[in-house]
């Protein structure tokens, strides 16, 4: 009886302090400014996947050239063709120069996918699609502030924003929830807004720092499991000039609490957060409501409450886990399968559309009696295509699925719809050896020849610098190494009445696939449109499909057929991993044949310098003979403790080297800047330049925070140069901002790289550039740890830096090598603009 009292004397409290902060949240009420009016300009520019991008209008903004707008005047410099018009927001409060298009600009911009049913309409004959946008337009507006001040910034449908001359990323896909904090200067304050069909607002909330609910990561409360230790994301707003270290978020849920210290808020930025919470006490199912207290020091600040579901253990459901790539808090979602799961059943991978959750996407599907579903996220609805961090929590979900339902290994199957059709597309063509069986519903092979959102991967061009760029995404092109498909079941589904991705591509797949592939499975939905009902992906016949294959084992494997165009992507199948390239990010082809009776490996290879082949299906004291290209042969005696070989090929033979050193490339570190964002990076700004400088240094963290935010439901540390810690560090990538001489630790990372950015010359090893307009980015090895990179955004004076600032390095398989440097005219001049671009050797010297 006193435990009772003593329950519900503590939930009585926990109340109580809810209302006080209800009380104090009253002075919390917003005033709201909708932005109504406005100059727009149509003007040229280019934003998506690859490495080279032109904007005419910042060019001008950059180059101090641009004036103020007026309507009827020119707004690019050189021409008076583009001139600034005015418009008004229509009745749904959006801008909209052209009137009759756009349709719907409140909701979110999302494709058909689960519980968004397109109307089907009778087959017809579709061509394959091409991204193309609306015009490119710049949106100019204004704000008279009476003093300085702090405010929130929300637009939606913007790919970017210029707030007084800072960029800040946008919302293209009118989510509504990035809030961006921004302090006002007393009197004009100016807006450019990349992006058209735009809503724009200001609210100028009273307190500082705050939290934000509208996006949060959520875990699912799931009877008969523990329930004490589950972890939430939520958005912490920091709208002061000061960066905030000081605070802790405490939950309570139940009656029990939990308090977690949170790190670092950067000054005017918002920061998803990972919190602990303790649902034990939750015993029912139903919506469980959770108290959320934000402290800084000992004071409360904010408050809120959210709802949790409580549910059993046979329902669709979602985990949270904590992300190796950058340490934030992700989820992915189950349907277990009938009964609840059971160790040894198969596990079904899924993997959604675009502007599809993980958790709709597992609701489609019905719970199956032989296998558990599990849904990763591809980090957002959006997200990266499936590649790039989108490939990596794919992978991250698997090893995690795999470690906890204890699935039965040769079971594995990969299917997804849509954009998630891409991803069972290139997740099956770059990992062969991780399924038994594929299917792709309503997908695209490419990004090559469907280019979504961000618009196409290029396929070619004149300019030889643009090549490596192009060449850098060689991974994406699934169709160029579809022979990796050879040992997997494949089952092709699409509706032919597809309109938003065309039944052509199905088809396209399907020839590719007949010249080589000895089992696979097609079929044309009648009438079906992209989402014509659960079928689109729940289809029995597929899963009868998946039930007649099983995953190889390593002895079962005699034939090697596999490509590959980065090894620190995908190198391995089976018991060979082609580990070291002769041309970097050139496809690499490995065709072997084994005979273990007769103790001999045979085969061809194309673009390969170094392989390691794993022996354990050998005997003991077996002598190998290893031939290939036909060239000499290697006796190779295999020994007890002796079941990897590496061979390199030099001098057009093949030999037996010792295990390469780990500070030489492979699949561990491979390069590609790209390959920087990973093991939980941290932005280290540099703050011994110009006032200018230096402020560029923040504004590239703060709006690579906020699009990394955006595209990658994640965060990182920001730290400037002086306060940076190295042994704090000593297990994360690093991204440096700034050049050898804006940036104190740039030699301490940088010492051995042949690269040397400093103020007014550009060094790639024996070439020079000079200048004060060049950008560039690179890689390099950290000294310390064979695993780990630092990425240097960087330039040799403010306009080089300022034409770094905006790049696509976070759009899904655009193409980043090694290196790349431009000039500010590459926003005029396109390719004309590059200066080089390249890759390192494996030993990492600069490859001429």
């Amino acid at each position: 009886m006193k435990r009772i009292t003593f329950n519900l004397f503590r939930k009585y409290l926990t109340r109580l302090a809810v209302y006080f902060f209800s009380i104090i949240s009253v002075a919390y009420a917003q005033r709201v400014h909708q932005f109504t009016e406005g100059l727009y300009l149509e003007t040229p520019y280019s934003y998506g996947r690859e490495a080279v991008y032109s904007d005419e209008f910042l060019w001008g903004y950059y180059n101090a050239k641009t004036t103020t707008p007026k309507g009827g005047a020119p707004g690019l410099v050189g021409t008076n063709e583009a001139k600034w018009t005015a418009i008004q927001t229509d009745t749904s409060g959006f801008f909209r120069p052209q009137r009759t298009t756009a349709g719907n600009l409140s909701s979110p911009n999302n494709p058909p996918g689960p519980g968004r049913i397109a109307t089907a309409s009778a087959p017809t004959r579709n061509t394959p699609q091409q991204y193309r946008g609306p015009r490119s337009t710049y949106l100019y507006l204004t704000y008279q502030s009476e003093k300085e001040q702090a405010a929130i910034l929300n637009i939606r449908g913007n790919s970017a924003v210029l707030v007084n001359g800072e960029l800040h990323t946008g919302d293209p896909y009118r989510m509504g929830w990035m809030h961006l904090p921004i302090q006002l200067k007393k009197g004009h304050n100016e807006f450019y807004v990349r992006g058209l069909f735009i809503a724009a607002n200001l609210t100028f909330p009273t307190k500082k720092i705050s939290l934000s609910t509208d996006d949060l990561t959520i875990p699912d409360i799931i009877q008969t499991e523990d329930n004490s230790h589950l972890q939430l994301g939520v958005i912490i707003i920091n709208n002061t000039k000061n960066n905030i270290n000081d605070l802790t978020l405490r939950t309570t849920t139940a009656g029990r609490v939990r308090t977690t210290s949170l790190p670092t808020v950067l000054a005017n930025s918002t920061r998803k957060v990972a919190t602990n919470l303790d649902a034990s006490a939750v015993t029912n199912t139903g919506d469980a409501i959770t108290y959320l207290q934000l402290f800084q020091g000992d004071k409360p600040i904010d408050q809120s409450e959210i709802k949790l579901r409580s549910i059993s253990n046979t329902t669709s459901y979602r985990k949270t886990f904590v992300s190796a790539i950058d340490n934030s808090l992700q989820y992915y979602a189950v349907t277990p399968a009938q009964g609840g799961i059971k160790e040894n059943q198969a596990l079904f991978f899924s993997v959604h559309g675009a502007g599809v959750e993980a958790l709709g996407q597992a609701q489609a599907y019905e719970a199956k009696e032989w296998g558990t579903l599990v849904a990763p996220t591809n980090r957002r609805p959006r997200g990266f295509n499936w590649e790039d961090w989108g490939r990596l929590d794919a992978l991250e979900v698997l090893d995690i699925a795999k470690r906890t339902l204890q699935p039965n290994p040769y079971e594995i199957y990969l299917t997804g719809h849509s954009m998630g059709g891409h991803g069972t597309w290139f997740l099956g063509a770059t990992y062969p050896d991780k399924w038994a069986a594929i299917a792709p519903c309503a997908g695209y092979p490419t990004l090559k020849g469907y280019g979504s959102a961000d618009g196409l991967v290029p396929d070619k061009s004149d300019n030889p610098i643009e090549q490596t760029l192009i060449r850098s995404s060689n991974q994406s092109d699934v169709i160029s190494y579809a022979s990796n498909y050879k040992n997997l079941g494949v089952y092709v589904l699409h509706g032919d009445a597809d309109r938003t991705v065309s039944v052509d591509y199905a088809r396209q797949m399907r020839s590719v696939l007949s010249q080589f592939h000895p089992d696979f499975s097609y079929y044309e939905y009648p009438g079906g449109s992209h989402w014509y009902s659960n079928e689109s992906v729940d289809w029995k016949p597929l899963f009868d499909y998946f039930k007649w294959h099983k995953r190889k084992v390593s002895n079962e494997v005699n034939e090697i057929d596999f490509k590959t165009a980065n090894p620190g992507i995908s190198a391995s199948y089976y018991w060979t991993t082609i580990y070291q390239q002769i041309e970097p990010l050139a496809y690499s082809h490995l065709q072997l044949q084994r005979d273990l009776k007769q103790n001999t490996i045979t085969g061809q290879t194309k673009n390969i310098e170094t392989i390691s082949l794993n022996l354990n299906d050998f005997s003991v004291g077996s002598s190998i003979n290893i031939t290939l290209d036909s060239l000499n042969t290697i006796v190779h005696t295999r020994k007890d403790t002796d079941s990897l070989i590496f061979i390199r090929k030099q001098m057009n033979q093949w030999v037996a080297v010792p295990p390469l050193s780990l500070s030489e490339k492979g699949p561990h570190r491979n390069g590609t800047f790209k390959e920087a964002f990973n093991h939980g990076m941290i932005y280290v700004y540099g703050t011994n330049g110009s006032a200018a400088e230096n402020a560029w240094a923040l504004e590239k963290c703060r709006y690579d925070l906020e699009s990394w935010y955006y595209r990658g439901n994640g965060s990182f540390d920001i730290v400037a140069d002086k306060d940076f810690d190295k042994e704090k560090y000593k297990n994360q990538n690093i991204i440096l901002i700034g050049n050898s001489k804006t940036n104190t630790m740039w030699q301490s990372f940088l010492s051995d790289c042949p690269i040397t950015i400093t103020p007014g010359q550009a060094k790639i090893g024996s070439k020079t550039f000079n200048g004060t307009e060049i950008g560039g980015y690179f890689v390099w090895k950290q000294k310390d740890n064979p695993t780990l990179s630092v990425g240097v955004i960087t330039g040799t004076g403010i306009r080089g830096m300022k034409a770094a600032t905006a790049n696509q390095y976070f759009a899904g398989a655009s193409g980043f090598p090694d290196f790349m440097f431009f000039n500010l005219d590459m926003l005029t001049q396109k390719s004309a603009g590059l200066l080089d671009a390249g890759f390192y050797t494996n030993e990492w010297n600069i490859l001429n």
